[in-house]
């Protein structure tokens, strides 16, 4: 069993490939605890708009046929895409990705929070064991350390304030439009947050449940109203910017639903935003005249201004990760002695013992102590050097490793480690 990480991101996979494989909130306690049924020991499953990330200790390979057939895709058409990482390549990444340093917007703060996210998951669900668990902590008492030493984070261009400057970018000033969000969830509550200050016109959240968008439409300030799902066909014409964010699976916004609201608003140009994977609007509504769609992936360049100045907070900040990491892997190796350790000890204890108890029953008859003394420090130092002795009588010539580990352990010349070559 080896600590491992499967995954893919916006660098490794298209948003086609990434929504196949995307696991939906109201799906991810299930999945998690098959995963460690039936292919791992322990399992965390990191599921966001730009990556799916197993990690697990177990078999890489039964981990990758675990996700091909939960997804529903082949292993072949599955592997080009994927990344698998060994035990250190597990921990650096986890570390990177906690940081923000593996983002899309580099030194986002969000990435950290679904990442502990992911683990109470996993542990509601008894998939987080011992190696994960030691794994996460670490990782996120490092990201903490790591971002603020290196201010990776600071001025970071958000996907809000992105979107915020898309729309206006495509259809004109906030302050005039009719604005609609699809969804009411931590994204959504995020984004329409930004749009709320700056004042549009009209501001409707549309969600599953009426209750949950009105909670949010109190958070916000403005012209609000709050709407169901089922509304849309109805209602979508009205706005000239949506933004759609929810958990589902299947696309709330279709093609025909884009033309007839196209229709309905005589040609007047329409923004479409799609920040859910798997995507909540058909890829066929671009095609659709008068209507700019934008998906995740077109994000990049509009969170890309202030990079730059980042790029030497981001270079301290890799080289804090790789000193954390070596600090955790000292670590992990630390305490694998242990156990080793224990029962050295407990061997040297039982000879104590052992030439005790002889020396005691010795003395019980009348043995002189000086004897006794004599024999007691004889037999102990025969029973504790038995061992590495016959060890050493084994070894052959080029078992050059086990002669310098004693050599260095008994602290013994190197005349006498020359000698035995």
């Amino acid at each position: 069993m080896k600590l491992t990480v499967i995954g893919l991101n916006h660098q490794t996979a298209p948003l086609h490939i990434r929504e196949k494989l995307a696991f939906p909130a109201g799906i991810l306690p299930d999945a998690v605890r098959d995963l460690n049924d039936r292919a791992a020991a322990e399992a965390v499953i990191l599921s966001t708009c730009n990556r799916t990330e197993l990690y697990c200790v177990g078999d890489a390979e039964m981990i990758i046929g675990w996700l091909a057939e939960h997804r529903g895709v082949s292993v072949e058409a599955l592997r080009p895409y994927l990344y698998v990482y060994g035990c250190s390549e597990t921990i650096r990444h986890a570390f990177r990705v906690a940081s923000g340093l593996d983002s899309m917007v580099l030194g986002e703060p969000q990435i950290l929070g679904q990442m502990k996210e992911a683990v109470r998951t996993a542990e509601a669900q008894g998939s987080l064991g011992t190696w994960l668990n030691s794994l996460f902590q670490k990782t996120f008492s490092a990201a903490k350390e790591v971002r603020s030493r290196s201010g990776v984070g600071d001025n970071v261009v958000s996907m809000a304030s992105a979107s915020v400057r898309m729309v206006e970018n495509t259809v004109g000033d906030i302050s005039g439009l009719n604005v609609l969000f699809v969804g009411a969830g931590e994204m959504v509550e995020s984004v329409a947050a930004y749009f709320s200050a700056a004042r549009p016109r009209l501001l409707t959240i549309a969600n599953r449940t009426l209750a949950r968008t009105e909670a949010l439409c109190a958070k916000l300030e403005g012209n609000l109203e709050a709407a169901t799902l089922e509304s849309l066909p109805q209602i979508l014409h009205r706005y000239d910017a949506v933004i759609a964010c929810t958990g589902s699976q299947h696309a709330l916004i279709t093609r025909e639903m884009a033309e007839n609201a196209m229709t309905a608003r005589g040609g007047r140009r329409q923004f479409m935003l799609d920040l859910a994977v798997p995507r909540n609007i058909e890829a066929e509504t671009a095609q659709v005249e008068g209507i700019s769609l934008f998906t995740v992936d077109d994000m990049t360049a509009a969170v890309e201004h202030g990079r730059e100045a980042r790029r030497s907070a981001a270079e301290t900040a890799e080289a804090l990760v790789a000193q954390k990491v070596a600090d955790f892997i000292s670590w992990q190796q630390s305490r694998q002695r242990v156990p080793l350790i224990c029962a050295l000890r407990q061997e040297g204890e039982r000879a104590r013992r052992q030439v005790l108890e002889n020396a005691m029953r010795q003395l019980a008859k009348g043995t002189a102590p000086e004897e006794v003394l004599e024999r007691l420090s004889v037999q102990l130092t025969n029973k504790l050097l038995h061992s590495p002795t016959r060890a050493l009588n084994k070894a052959e010539a080029q078992d050059k490793h086990l002669i310098s580990a004693l050599t260095h352990v008994y602290r013994l010349s190197d005349s006498a480690n020359t000698h035995t070559e």
